[in-house]
Parts: C-alpha cells; structure tokens; sequence
C-alpha cells in the first residue's frame, strides 16, 4: 500500500539526574561529594533509505520514542546515555515541526538528528568547591525534544509520467522498466504512484508513474492533486497522449493548465511530448495528430510516436529524455554557481569569521597544496556525508556554495581539481 503522508509523535529521550552522594570508607575522613552526571538523552534520528517508497510503516506505528539517559551513581559514576532510535525513511521524505520544514531527506543513507535527547544533569561532584566542600545539590536532567512531526513523501525520479488516465503510462512503464504496474483497458487504474529504472545505452533513468490527471485535477476533482507533489522533483517530464484522441490539441493544453495551476514552476520544466498506441494507424493520421499538438506546444519542441506493446519508438524516447535529464541537472548546477558568484561576503584574508567558518590554504610534504574547512556547522554537514556516495558529495558541495565557502575558496586559488579537506574527509573541489 502506497502512502505518501503520516503524522508520527516523537520524543527523544529525557536525560538522566545527577546524583547526590558522599563517599563513606573506612580510614577515610571526609570523603566529600562523588554524586555522578545523568547521561544524555537518544536522540531520534532519521535515515534515508533507497529501499523504501512508502511512509505506510508510520500508520502502523505513530510513536518513535528513544531511550532515556541512566541517573548517575555514587563513586562519581555517570549515567550511560540512552541509545538513539534509528527509523528509516524513503529517500524524499520531508519532516514538518509546526509546519515549518526541519528536514528534508534526499539522498540514500543520509541522516538527520529530527529530535536531539535531553542533557544529564550534572551529580553533586561537579558543583565541588574551595568554598563549597559538601555541595547536596545535583540536578535534574533535561526532557528530550517532544513534538508532533508530519511527514510528506515527495519522490525522487528523472522523469515523471503525465497525462490522462489511460494515456499509456503504466504500459510505457512496465515494459521500458523493471516496475510492474496494474494496467486495464479503464480510467484511472493507476492509484498510486510506481517507479521504475529504465536502462538506456550506458545509463539509466528512474522513472516516476504519476496517477492520471484530468480537468480540475488540481481542485480536487478525479484523484485531485493528491500525486502532484511528485512531479515536483523530477527533472523532466514526459507528457503521454492518446493518439486516438479526438481533440489531442485541447488534451495537451488541460494537462499543462493543471500543472500550472498546481505549481507555476511546473510548466518550465523541460518537456518530452510522445503520442501513444500508434500500432494499426496510418501515418497520415498520425502526422496530422502531431501537427496539431506542435500548434500549441511549439513547432520546435520534439514530438514522439509511440507503441509501447509493440515496441516501437522506445529507444528514442528514452534517449531524448536521457538527454534532457543531463542538461536539466547541469542546467541547475551552474544556476548554482551563478549564484554563487553573486554571493557578496567580506574578505577577512583567510576566514569568514561572521559565516562561522575559516579556509586555510596549505601545503604537503610533497609540495601538493590543499584547502582546510573548518567550521562547526561544515563540518557537522561533512561528518553525515558518505564520501563514497555521488549524490550525497554533491550535496555537500552544494551546501558550501550556499554558506559562501566556495567563494573563498576560488579567490584563494582553488580549481576543479583542488583537494579540500574538511575534518578527517577530503575531496576535490568539483565533480571530476
């Protein structure tokens, strides 16, 4: 069963009290205070995972507790912390705290800290003094982060399927891909989204079957625009269209206004138009069903003939939505470093002391230069980095470019190729 939104309670773990205590030995005259510090709360902690596609586990279960902290003890013995709950997510799921965003899980493996546990308090030892020899004081620890989260899965794919319901996309899907989606000759068969990785020359692309749209979607007719948010991250759209349709012109035209209205921003994504179900047709009725589709799309956009149960005009398809894809991903990274240009920062030579970060240009044994990162927010960012993964460096990468980092490190000095080293990790400044 596809869910895409759930409501979870979470409470991270309450930190433990410090103890009151004095040591009471034989020979020994006024032990003094040896009350131990509470441990720390666990925390509850968010991983993204590529194996899941559904937030259906947390109807099921809409309670994540972690563990609290122990009290401390006598003989200045502390509290051992309480254990972080790990949950698993699916890649693309966004957590909400009062309606505001606190995470957003896009790559696999990543983890975020969704509520931290409470600090053990502190046990009478700590509060020892010159003045204050038999401190009976110690305190209480700290409730862990308490709240109601909801969470939105918004999939992440290359490309996402639109059009009517029964325009082809489930069949287009199941045979290009591995997905199996429930196909039938009716409306609206298709109820939840499938994805699906389609291979294509030296690559691949994951695709994203979106449940068929109709007029008025986006107000909450038909399925209304329950799926929508799933188009919003794909890089390209490929826009399915019956070829048997009477008025095919008017049915391209409904589809880009529900998309329009869902979300503006939609109808500049870049766009694949294939007609579908060619097989048994003559090609002047097709051609003169892509003419009239080039009549309102534009005569320089590219239109495709399809038959997905014959096979027929897959491969280019795919090739031409492959291509769209690199040019839409490269498109975003240099908007990055546009932006990037315009960032304005103070110079303060070697640091940026008011982003909460410095870059250090150094040198090796063998003459090699690099660059140190060093900044507590940074550095939190790379230590939840897999290094190994291309997605999560790039992230990374990019979340430099929006603290400025990456300003400096080019008026230091640093190209493509520079090693720059952030805690025990080091990698080259951009993707090589």
């Amino acid at each position: 069963m596809f869910v895409d939104t759930a409501k979870v309670f979470i409470q991270a773990g309450k930190g433990g009290d410090g103890a009151v205590s004095f040591r009471h030995e034989i020979y020994v005259d006024k032990g003094g205070p040896d009350g131990g510090a509470g441990g720390r709360g666990g925390d509850v902690i968010f991983v993204a995972s590529e194996d899941l596609n559904t937030l259906l586990d947390f109807r099921y279960k809409p309670e994540l507790k972690a563990t609290d902290g122990q009290n401390g003890a006598k003989r200045d013995r502390h509290g051992r912390a309480g254990e972080p709950l790990r949950v698993k997510v699916p890649m693309g799921t966004i957590v909400r705290r009062d309606g505001q965003i606190i995470a957003d899980l896009t790559d696999n493996g990543q983890e975020v800290v969704i509520a931290k546990g409470g600090d053990g308090g502190f046990g009478n030892a700590h509060f020892k003094s010159s003045v204050r020899q038999t401190p009976r004081i110690a305190e209480k620890g700290e409730a862990g982060d308490t709240f109601e989260a909801e969470l939105e899965l918004k999939l992440l794919a290359d490309v996402g399927l639109v059009g009517f319901p029964n325009a082809g996309k489930s069949t287009f899907l199941s045979v290009v891909s591995n997905a199996r989606p429930e196909i039938a000759d009716y409306a609206f068969t298709t109820l939840t989204p499938n994805l699906g990785v389609a291979d294509i020359d030296d690559g691949s692309l994951l695709i994203a079957d979106i449940p068929g749209l109709i007029e008025g979607a986006s107000e909450g007719k038909g399925l209304g625009d329950d799926f929508l948010r799933h188009v919003e991250r794909t890089a390209v759209l490929l826009h399915l269209i019956d070829v048997y349709t009477d008025d095919i012109a008017t049915a391209y035209r409904t589809i880009r206004t529900e998309l329009a209205n869902y979300n503006v921003e939609l109808t500049n994504r870049p766009e694949v138009i294939a007609l579908t179900k060619i097989d048994g047709l003559d090609d002047d009725i097709i051609q003169m069903q892509i003419d009239q589709v080039k009549a309102v799309a534009g005569k320089d956009i590219e239109v495709f003939t399809i038959s997905s149960s014959a096979h027929k005009g897959l491969k280019e398809v795919l090739r031409a939505l492959r291509h769209k894809v690199i040019e839409a991903r490269k498109a975003v990274l240099e908007d990055d470093v546009e932006a990037d240009d315009e960032y304005e920062t103070i110079s303060l030579g070697k640091s940026q002391i008011a982003e909460g970060w410095t870059v250090e240009k150094s040198t090796d044994d063998n003459g090699q230069a690099y660059f140190v990162v060093v900044g507590e927010k940074i550095e939190k960012f790379a230590r939840r980095t897999d290094f190994d993964n291309f997605e999560g460096l790039n992230r990374l990468r990019d979340i430099m470019k929006k603290l400025g980092i990456n300003h400096e490190l080019r008026r230091q000095g640093a190209e493509g190729d520079s090693i720059i080293r952030i805690g025990d990790d080091e990698f080259t400044y951009l993707e090589q």
